[in-house]
């Protein structure tokens, strides 16, 4: 986007990129403009985002209510700042609040909007003793209600519209809780204040500014393949060989993230199980309550069950979508998190489980600081790319052209293209001999095997290279040699 000044659609290696809309490129280009392009630049937004994603999950957790055992209320307070903690000691938080993906921009913005979409619905779901002894029935009582959740309005459609800029539909998973949610309050009134049609046009409006420009200048392609590829085809069929490939292995792979949860949402994993159990025996206390005419009474944990109703809904809607969807990765469910952090740090609370959270707490503080502090420099020298870059930047010229056999992975193109201007080109055997024949300054990387056999008689003035190393994407070693043509 910086080098062709095209800030509407994305290119990669000279050629479209229609995986994602461009909200996490926008992040970055930002970020380069203040640390210069390297890897922390383009890790930095994502780390921001989840900042954001944790001071939002503390304000949202300051304002839930809680009801311990005795009906008494404990501190609000302290719901925001293990909610917020829980979210950002995961195991899947640490991994992506680092990493130069798109995921973390989605998962504040669903944070975002199922935040306001609670708030819209603040007066059904958690009512102060006013409400509930004299619900707003007079203009003023509705007017001060109005005026309250205007601005709740605004949040809720303007978060969907940036979430799917930052990684598409999936972003409108908050819409599907509301509606949801209104399912089991029965007040036709949520329609009007939500004002759906008027809404979602706004929603939409947002996102056209940008995807105008892009079909335009793409002619429909970012539609047909952004959507129809990179949504539909990966709901229906296995990509990039994330998931399954038959029909009995889809089915195999159904409880796939009701398993991986216990590792991403690590360490509070442990307490899932124990946080089930809670919800179940208090849903069925209600139901046994209802059934013996209690229903119509005023139940103390009614408001705290509403709550965590919203909570579930909107946890269970993403693991449903995803379980459906044939194209499997663990962290798919993190837009999740948030939500699942909220319904356990309400439950702990209550629970006054402070020895646990302390201990999770300092323990998994203290291991993910050490790993950040110790893994990354020494797994960074283990990548291919990166080691074959090391050996050989000082004879990288940019005129250079460069082609790559049996690898092709992202990391070629961003480690020698901050020394190299050309492209990377996929080539295969006989092309990569060809591919250096060529006239010009010019490199290829391919198995070492294959080089010893196609350049075993190569110029004396070529330059090689090799590496044995690890490919992180295709999780396995790889023999790689880089044959260098100099001027």
């Amino acid at each position: 986007m910086i080098e062709r000044g095209d800030y509407v659609v994305p290119y990669f290696n000279n050629h479209f990129r229609f995986d994602k809309p461009p909200l996490t490129y926008w992040a970055q280009i930002a970020s380069y403009k203040i640390f210069g392009e390297n890897d922390f630049a383009a890790r930095f937004p994502s780390a921001i985002a989840a900042a954001l994603t944790a001071l939002s999950i503390f304000a949202w957790g300051s304002r839930l209510h809680i009801a311990s055992a005795s009906q008494a209320r404990v501190g609000t307070a302290r719901v925001g700042w293990r909610a917020a903690m829980i979210f950002t000691l995961s195991l899947q938080t640490f991994l992506h609040a680092k990493a130069a993906v798109a995921d973390m921009w989605l998962v504040f913005f669903v944070t975002l909007a199922h935040r306001a979409g609670y708030e819209l619905l603040r007066h059904r779901l958690s009512p102060s003793a006013d409400q509930t002894s004299n619900p707003p029935e007079d203009r003023f009582a509705a007017a001060n209600i109005k005026h309250q959740t205007s601005h709740w309005w605004w949040m809720f459609y303007l978060s969907l519209a940036f979430a799917f800029l930052a990684k598409g539909p999936i972003g409108w998973v908050p819409l599907a809780t509301v509606a949801a949610t209104k399912l089991f309050l029965h007040d036709v009134e949520l329609a009007r204040r939500f004002k759906f049609v008027r809404g979602i046009l706004f929603m939409l409006g947002i996102v056209a500014l940008w995807g105008v420009p892009a079909l335009i200048q793409t002619h429909g392609q970012f539609l047909v393949v952004g959507i129809g590829r990179h949504v539909i085809s990966r709901s229906l069929a296995t990509m990039e060989g994330h998931g399954a490939n038959s029909f009995g292995m889809y089915l195999l792979l159904l409880p796939f993230y009701f398993v991986t949860i216990f590792l991403s949402f690590f360490p509070w994993s442990i307490k899932l199980p124990w946080l089930i159990r809670k919800l179940w025996g208090e849903k069925k206390v209600g139901i046994i309550r209802l059934r013996q005419g209690y229903g119509g009474q005023a139940d103390p944990d009614s408001n705290g069950n509403r709550i965590d109703n919203y909570l579930v809904i909107g946890i269970a809607i993403i693991f449903i979508i995803f379980t459906l969807v044939k194209t499997k990765l663990p962290h798919y469910t993190l837009p999740a998190f948030p939500l699942l952090a909220l319904l356990l740090a309400r439950r702990l609370t209550a629970e006054n489980a402070a020895h646990f959270f302390r201990n999770c707490v300092l323990a998994s503080a203290s291991a993910y600081l050490a790993i950040a502090l110790v893994v990354p420099p020494f797994v960074s020298r283990l990548f291919p790319a990166y080691q074959l870059f090391q050996e050989s930047r000082d004879y990288l010229r940019p005129n250079m052209e460069f082609g790559a056999v049996d690898f092709n992975e992202p990391s070629l193109v961003w480690y020698f293209r901050s020394r190299v201007h050309g492209f990377l080109m996929p080539l295969n055997n006989r092309r990569g001999a060809e591919f250096m024949q060529s006239s010009g300054p010019r490199f290829v990387v391919l198995p070492t095997s294959i080089a010893e056999t196609l350049f075993a008689e190569h110029p004396e003035n070529w330059k090689t290279f090799s590496t044995h190393a690890f490919n992180i994407p295709k999780g396995k070693r790889v023999d790689l040699t880089l044959v260098l043509k100099p001027e």
